[in-house]
């Protein structure tokens, strides 16, 4: 197991080519600390544990790792396929002309789904296909606690929650910061 920077975590998302509204997650605060667990999955791309903190308003710090292949029968149960909650990672333009062909194609989203009746999910997808967004899909989150499902991945992933959890501490100690920035 491979411990990273959160950031180069995301990226393998992000060049994982796998298909961008097959990915599912789950997030919540740390067990102990400072701080967020984040576990992204996808059924081929397999599963990503994130922990991260807010070191100050315009800064993220975290590590993270590879902890499944893939999602069998034993994640599958901890990552939601209801659409309670969505979250999506977004890549920005590459250049100017990109963002303005963009932006123009969004308005076009926008205006259909103000015409047509609509759901929210139908709008969440277009726009995330819109956006060529790499990953995205339901997410259970809890901003002030901890969901179940959370707990039971850090149980099946126990030495890696350890693994993390130690060179997470060692950051956050490094940073020299007592809280994360709320």
């Amino acid at each position: 197991m491979k411990v990273r920077d959160w950031q180069d975590i995301v990226q393998d998302v992000v060049d994982s080519n796998a298909d961008p509204d097959g990915w599912r997650a789950v997030a919540g605060d740390r067990a102990g600390g400072v701080g967020e667990d984040f576990y992204v999955g996808h059924p081929t791309a397999g599963v990503f544990h994130l922990k991260t903190y807010a070191k100050n308003p315009f800064e993220v710090r975290g590590v993270g790792t590879q902890v499944a292949r893939r999602i069998d029968e034993d994640l599958d149960s901890f990552l939601p396929t209801t659409e309670d909650g969505r979250f999506a990672v977004q890549q920005g333009p590459d250049d100017a002309d990109a963002a303005e062909k963009t932006a123009r194609e969004l308005e076009e989203v926008l205006k259909t789904h103000a015409e047509a009746p609509t759901d929210p999910g139908d709008l969440f997808d277009d726009v995330m296909e819109t956006m060529d967004s790499p990953a995205y899909g339901p997410m259970s989150y809890d901003q002030y606690g901890r969901p179940d499902e959370l707990d039971g991945l850090a149980d099946t992933f126990e030495e890696a929650e350890e693994i993390l959890d130690a060179e997470f501490e060692e950051l956050v100690e490094t940073d020299d910061v007592g809280r994360g920035f709320y």
